[in-house]
Order: C-alpha cells, then structure tokens, then sequence
C-alpha cells in the first residue's frame, strides 16, 4: 500500500484526510504522510523510502527509536498489565526519579499529553490563589485545547477571555501585562526559549527569567515553565535550572519517554495542597507501560550523557550547513538551542525557499522541516550527521540552481 493509496482511503474516513500539526500538506509537497517503521535515528515511510531523521517524531524521540532499554522496560512491563483498576508501582518510581531529578520538584502527577499537563498546571495555580488571569507570551504554543489552540475553530471568546500577552524577552512587555489585570494574576506561563513556528527561536535572556520569577513572587503568581518540547533535551534539571530559576510548576511531555505517551506536572511542596484539590483525570492516565519506558528513558539519558551527545551531534550539523550554505550562496539563520534546532533562509519571508530546499533534503534522505523547529536525539552519531550533510549539500546546490 502506498503513501498515495492511503491518503485516497484516509480521505473517505478521516476529516480532511489528516488533521493537526502531523498533515503532511501543510508542508512542502514531497513529504510522505504515512510511515511504516523507525529504528536508531532513521525512519522508512511506506513507500520504503528511509530518511536520517532530524524530527524525532515531533519530539518524542529523545534516545532514538526502538531503543533497546526503554523498549525491554515497557516489554516487561506489558507483560505484567498495562490499564489496570489503579496504577502500578511503577507510577512511584517514576514520580521518585523526577522528584530526585529537578530541583523544583517536590511532587509530580501524570497524563498524557502536553496539553494536559500545561492545563492541569494552570488549574493548580488557580486553585493556589483564587485568581483567573495567565499571562502568556503572544505566539507562544502551550497546546491544543481552547484555552490555548493557535486556531480559533471550535472555540469560544469566553475560552480566551483569562489570557493576557506580553512580548517574549520583554520585561517592560511582561510588567504592562501584569499591571493591565493587577491582582488577579494566577500564573505566568513561559517557554524556556521562544520557539514559535514559522519564525527564528529566540534564546531566553537570563534577565527576562530571573525578572519572571521575581514578578511571580511579588504578584504570589505561579511561575509555570511549560518544558514539553523542550524537557530532557537541554538540561535534565529543568531548562532554566542553568540560569538559576525555578518555576513553581513545570509542564513535561515529549522526550519523556521515548515515544510512549505520557506527560507529567511536576510542582513545589506549597502547591501540593491545591493539586490535591483538582479532579483531573483520565482512563488512560495511569498506564504502566508508558511509565516504565519514562523511567528507562530519563535514567539512560542521565547514565549516558543523553544531552552532551544531542549538543555534540547538534553543534555537528549546525556547523556543516552554516559551512554549506555559504558556499552556496546562502544567508541562513541557525535559532535556537543545538539540540532543538531551526534554519531558515535570509529574506525568506513566504519560505519558499525553506519549502524548496527541505523538499530536496527529503530526496537526499533527510527529514527536516521547513517551518517548525527540529530536534535531535541520542542515537545521531557523528557518522550519521555526516551522512545528513552529504544529503543537505547535495540540496543546497539545487536549491540554488532552481532560484538562480
């Protein structure tokens, strides 16, 4: 069955024939919708073409596919029960190994998605204070439920009505926002660095963190770090544990567990009464497998040097394409952290040539994106990035031959 077999069948079945942030035709044209297997750093779509691949599955991919640990972990846990009539044992190691992991953490509660755990954060911080507003970074992704979804499709005015912008790195931003609703702020919601689609990723200053924490202590606001794509790839820790700030809730998804659906809200021992008040749950919530490939995950990561071999790899690519796109030719712009990496194109407004020339990656054997930030995992090799950059050159020159 081919990829353009299966887009005609899903067509008859599924709105739109795909939807959300995985529908292939939002991007360049060539890119496959369906896959059929991944293994170490590579993906084979079903029309059996293989890719080195530098989007990790959206994220999840930390340690590379079918990582033997994490998979013999789940296995051995499958084997025991999965959905049960309660959790198993395993929920409490985990929540042991994240407590002992992140400073910030003196407790932890478990779901499924980032966007569960970014909402139920934010429910615990308006069950600490009795208070309504958020204020949110304008652009800043938190998730897909109403209150934070980038479409307004399906959604109310009511569902925004608690949200109130400030500008990303932007104290003076984020001291307006705040006085606009004074003492009424339940939590400051922030990215651990700016990394909106379409646009370069944006580095934190340690200033504008450190002025956050500060504002959440003087409003008795929740700092909220919402760490899901970027958790366990820049610092197992916390991403701003390096400049000194805890957040009083931190929001996990993505690397947490190599693949297997799990997300996680991690807190201070202040706000372990209010998360005692919520009913947030879900029949799917406290499934042991996922849990057990979490544990594997997080302790290969801090056993193996998972984060120094992403920012060795990282630094790999970004300096071969920097090298490659000046012999081309290129302006290009390398944001973000080495480890969650984006390139775009100098004067590139409508990214056509972003489209272009990751749709010639892709012909070459390279996943990439041309619009939303990349990822890498423990499993790119320096050999494989090697092998990556044989493929972006080769794409680079038809990308300048097509523009001129």
């Amino acid at each position: 069955m081919t990829d353009a077999d299966l887009r005609l069948r899903a067509q008859k079945v599924v709105p739109g024939g795909m939807y959300g942030h995985l529908n292939a035709a939002l991007f360049a044209p060539g890119f496959p919708q369906f896959f059929e297997r991944g293994e170490g750093c590579r993906q084979w779509d079903v029309d059996g073409r293989e890719y080195i691949d530098f989007m990790c599955s959206w994220g999840p991919i930390v340690l590379g596919h079918r990582h033997p640990r994490v998979e013999e972990a789940a296995a051995r846990q499958a084997a025991l029960g999965d959905c049960l009539n309660g959790p198993g044992p395993v929920m409490v190691e985990l929540a042991e190994l994240l407590v002992d992991t992140v400073p910030s953490a003196d407790w932890a509660m478990f779901s499924k998605n980032g966007t569960d755990a970014t909402t139920q954060a934010l429910m615990v911080a308006r069950a600490a204070t009795g208070r309504t507003k958020v204020l949110m970074a304008h652009g800043a992704y938190h998730g897909a439920d109403p209150w934070c979804t980038p479409s307004l499709s399906g959604t109310t005015p009511n569902e925004r009505a608690d949200l109130v912008e400030f500008a990303y790195n932007s104290l003076e931003s984020l001291e307006a926002a705040a006085a606009t609703v004074e003492g009424d702020v339940a939590a400051i919601i922030v990215t651990p660095f700016k990394h909106d689609s379409f646009e370069d990723q944006e580095l934190v200053e340690p200033a504008f963190a450190r002025g956050a924490r500060a504002l959440a202590d003087r409003l008795g606001a929740a700092l909220v770090i919402d760490d899901v794509r970027a958790g366990f790839r820049i610092d197992l820790r916390g991403s701003w544990e390096p400049y000194g700030v805890r957040p009083d809730l931190t929001a996990w998804s993505k690397a947490m567990a190599n693949g297997y659906p799990i997300a996680a809200v991690t807190g201070t021992d202040a706000l372990r009464g209010p998360a005692q008040t919520l009913y947030s749950t879900g029949s799917f919530w406290f499934s042991a497998v996922a849990m057990a490939a979490a544990k594997a995950t997080i302790e290969t990561l801090r056993d193996e040097d998972g984060i120094g071999v992403m920012e060795r790899a990282g630094t790999q690519l970004r300096d071969g394409l920097y090298a490659q796109a000046k012999a081309h030719g290129f302006v290009v712009n390398q944001t973000g952290p080495v480890s969650i990496p984006w390139l775009s194109f100098d004067g590139d407004a409508d990214l056509s040539v972003a489209m272009w020339w990751s749709d010639a990656c892709l012909r070459h054997g390279v996943y990439l994106h041309p619009w939303h930030n990349w990822f890498m995992s423990a499993a790119h090799t320096e050999a494989d990035v090697a092998k990556a950059l044989e493929g972006t050159d080769q794409a680079f020159a038809e990308t300048r031959a097509h523009f001129g």
